[in-house]
């Protein structure tokens, strides 16, 4: 059964459950590394590509930007025709991540929709529109640095990082780093207040 997690709805008991519910529900990350590497044995061995979600996240977007770019448009981008829409592994991993990850939180019974998620208007507040233009913006940044760096967190960091790529490791590498410290500046008055 979908929820709305509003604090204001809800009761701290309440959340506590749902928490502890999650924590039950949640998968074994030993478990789940082994599948991806499996996943990734796979792929190299039938599809002779990497895992990558990033380039079949963009050009499907190519399908988005008809209504304003128009056909013609879209097929004389240098982008989408260097990196045309097409049933590949990448297509298959994209729509597979979304319907695994629909089906695990339907399994788990641990599905709930959320405008404002509990931790973030625990820091920010509660405005649902600071909070989806901040997605958006933060979802821009990260798809323009996937595709400048060539490859995103399966491309380098799952696939890549596997066949010890020098780039990859650069990537991967940065991308936590940046991560903690974004995570420390955002989420440091939280952090603070738990002490």
């Amino acid at each position: 059964m979908p929820l709305d997690m509003k604090e204001s709805n809800y009761s701290s008991n309440t959340i506590g459950d749902l928490d502890r519910a999650e924590a039950k529900a949640r998968w074994n990350p030993y478990l789940v590394g082994i599948g991806i590497g499996v996943l990734s044995w796979i792929a190299f061995g039938v599809l002779d590509e990497p895992l990558g979600i990033s380039t079949a996240l963009s050009s499907a977007s190519s399908v988005c930007a008809l209504p304003v770019m128009g056909s013609e448009g879209v097929a004389h981008n240098a982008y989408w025709t260097k990196n045309p829409l097409k049933w590949n592994g990448g297509m298959l991993l994209l729509i597979g991540t979304f319907l695994g990850s629909l089906l695990s939180v339907l399994v788990s019974h641990t599905f709930r929709l959320e405008k404002v998620p509990t931790t973030w208007s625990q820091q920010f507040g509660g405005s649902t529109v600071k909070r989806f233009v901040s997605a958006f913006l933060g979802g821009v940044i990260i798809m323009f640095g996937a595709r400048m760096a060539g490859g995103c967190t399966s491309g380098h960091g799952i696939s890549g990082s596997l066949q010890l790529a020098l780039s990859s490791w650069t990537f991967f590498l940065t991308m936590f780093a940046s991560g903690i410290a974004t995570a420390l500046i955002l989420f440091r008055k939280q952090a603070s207040a738990s002490k």
